[in-house]
């Protein structure tokens, strides 16, 4: 319970004329006895707030960058008009900044036995579960001189997913499939190394493709065709260890790698081939197995959701066991991970023998693009410096890539603009390999 601020303003005016008229204990008594009765009054025509019933309803999932509609339904039980001012808190980062009051805090007018829906919308500016905190409910009297404060708690919990940025570039990359597939209209045969079917001779068909014990058998030239490499086993491996919490642009490194594992999964499972995810720095954080295709994507997006760097050293002796026990036959193994020197040298080269001879390797990396600027920079001396930090950081990584290259490893280097569809990109040059 509280005053208001008309309250305080009107015991104020009161004092200006008992001050110049009658400068006394009689006058302020006389004038604040009223305010104080009608104080009372207001107070006890107040609805009051313990009694309100408060539901919540809307989405419970939403994608980074848009927006999430949270519906909160309450009903005056009680006999008085519920005249009140209402805030809806959930955590900070619910909102952009400096939306949060706008967003949060309503006004409303319940008469007796009536209920009415306030919608909440929430913006998120981070992934992860936002919770809701308590809803404050401050009810008027008529006169609005006093006001009955309370809280109640309407738990509720909007997941927010990563946004999938790079699902632009899906249509491309599938048109790029079935060409592999021979399943366009060009005269190509399809890429790949499993065979598909035979079919008669057009002109414009690779001569190298014609199979000469069925044209024999036939009577007519006939030439195989091919099909890239179906139901082969794809693990996507997130290192979430402290390497990851590095900022490129407004965004960690763990997000744009989540990006590009999103549209992986997303090609390959369109490819015929089967996905599982890894989360991992000194235990496992998240894990996804075993889905079936219509569903790995939303389960990846929804594992992938409350992930966040963990400021300690990955641990790669542990990720390595755990990728071999999760993957007992030949698979892809993608890691996503930094190309810092002292982590891959120190921690992952000596291991990468037991990965190398049981599986494919592929690792991409999230470069800064501000390296590249600097070694562009010229016309000071601090400009000079900077280019020669940015040209040796470039080395080092390309020193390091090269270390991975003579263990049978293949590199993704890439700004996180550009790291989904190179990934994307050496997926499909390795599928039409036949390196799966």
């Amino acid at each position: 319970m509280g005053v208001t601020g008309r309250a305080a303003l009107l015991a104020a005016l009161g004092s200006i004329p008992v001050g110049i008229l009658e400068p006394s204990w009689t006058g302020i008594l006389a004038v604040n006895g009223f305010l104080t009765l009608a104080c009372a009054a207001d107070c006890a025509l107040a609805a009051p707030v313990r009694t309100l019933r408060l539901t919540r309803s809307g989405d419970t999932s939403v994608r980074l960058g848009d927006t999430a509609d949270v519906h909160l339904t309450l009903t005056n039980p009680g006999p008085r008009t519920l005249r009140a001012r209402l805030r809806d808190a959930w955590p900070p980062s619910s909102w952009q900044p400096g939306t949060e009051p706008a967003a949060s805090r309503h006004r409303l007018d319940i008469p007796p036995g009536e209920r009415r829906r306030l919608t909440t919308l929430l913006h998120p500016a981070r992934r992860g579960d936002r919770t809701a905190d308590r809803v404050t409910i401050r009810s008027y009297g008529p006169l609005g001189l006093w006001a009955r404060q309370g809280s109640h708690s309407v738990p509720w919990t909007v997941r927010v997913l990563p946004p999938f940025t790079s699902r632009k570039h899906l249509p491309s990359r599938l048109a790029r499939l079935r060409e592999l597939d021979g399943r366009t209209s060009v005269l190509t045969r399809g890429e790949g190394t499993e065979f598909d079917s035979l079919r008669d001779y057009v002109p414009g068909d690779d001569t190298r493709s014609i199979d000469w014990r069925a044209t024999a058998r036939q009577h007519k030239v006939a030439v195989r065709t091919w099909r890239p490499e179906r139901d082969r086993h794809i693990l996507i491996c997130l290192d979430t260890g402290r390497t990851s919490a590095g900022r490129v642009g407004d965004a960690p490194r763990l997000d744009a790698s989540m990006d590009a594992a999103l549209l992986l999964t997303a090609l390959a499972t369109r490819a015929g081939d089967r996905v599982d995810l890894l989360a991992h720095d000194r235990r496992t954080r998240a894990q996804v197995q075993g889905r079936p295709p219509g569903e790995i994507l939303a389960a990846f997006v929804n594992a992938m959701a409350p992930l966040e760097p963990e400021l300690v050293e990955t641990d790669a002796r542990t990720l390595v066991s755990t990728i071999l026990r999760n993957a007992p036959r030949r698979s892809l193994v993608v890691l996503l991970t930094s190309l810092d020197a002292a982590p891959i040298e120190e921690g992952l080269l000596p291991l990468l023998p037991r990965l190398t001879q049981r599986h494919t390797v592929l690792l991409a990396s999230v470069a800064d693009p501000h390296v590249a600027a600097m070694t562009a920079a010229r016309g000071s001396v601090d400009a000079v410096y900077e280019a020669a930090a940015g040209t040796q950081s470039q080395a080092q990584r390309r020193h390091t890539a090269d270390q991975l290259f003579r263990h049978g490893v293949h590199v993704v280097d890439a700004t996180p603009d550009t790291l989904a569809p190179a990934l994307a990109d050496a997926y499909l040059s390795l599928k039409a390999a036949g390196r799966l």
